[in-house]
């Protein structure tokens, strides 16, 4: 008896999770459309006049953000160093991959104090510039601009070959 009853019950559907699908490599159709596919961007630190990649930062968790405490007010981390995240999107044609939008964000971080400033509202702008393929890098220092230069084209020459002339005016020195 235990078995019909058993079979007569119909299977319980899994239900479909409302989340926000930020990294992935795979086309979305019905369900989950209109996720941000962030799969082909890549986010570089610049500090002390390094540039190098850190996946961390798209979730705040980058090297130099772990464990301070961030604050939308300058004035609250008087002796921190400057930095940047420079969001990187990558896209292809029929020549192949190239860097398609750049941009970059600003902030401040004080490592002995565990303390930073960054305003999060342009550090989501400037990803999503980066994106619609936009190149925003006016704010960088000539020190950060080689920095970044140098990293990209180390990263893949080809890459950069292929780039826009804009992003290549933009980190002259």
């Amino acid at each position: 008896m235990d078995d019909q009853n058993q079979q007569a019950q119909p299977e319980k559907k899994e239900k479909k999770s409302l989340s926000l699908n930020v990294v992935s490599n795979k086309q979305h159709k019905g369900f989950g459309a209109g996720t941000i596919d962030l799969s082909q961007v890549s986010c570089i630190i610049i500090d002390n006049g390094e540039a190098y990649i850190d996946v961390g930062a798209m979730h705040a968790k980058s090297k130099i953000e772990r464990g301070i405490k961030f604050t939308p007010n300058r004035e609250d981390t008087p002796n921190g160093r400057q930095c940047w995240i420079v969001w990187v999107a990558v896209d292809r044609n029929e020549e192949g991959a190239y860097y398609a939008g750049a941009t970059a964000c600003e902030m401040w971080i004080d490592t002995e104090a565990r303390r930073g400033w960054k305003i999060l509202a342009d550090h989501v702008n400037k990803l999503d510039y980066s994106l619609k393929r936009r190149i925003i890098l006016g704010e960088l220092g000539d020190v950060e601009k080689a920095a970044l230069r140098k990293l990209l084209v180390e990263h893949n020459a080809e890459w950069w070959e292929r780039s826009s002339v804009d992003l290549k005016q933009a980190l002259e020195v």
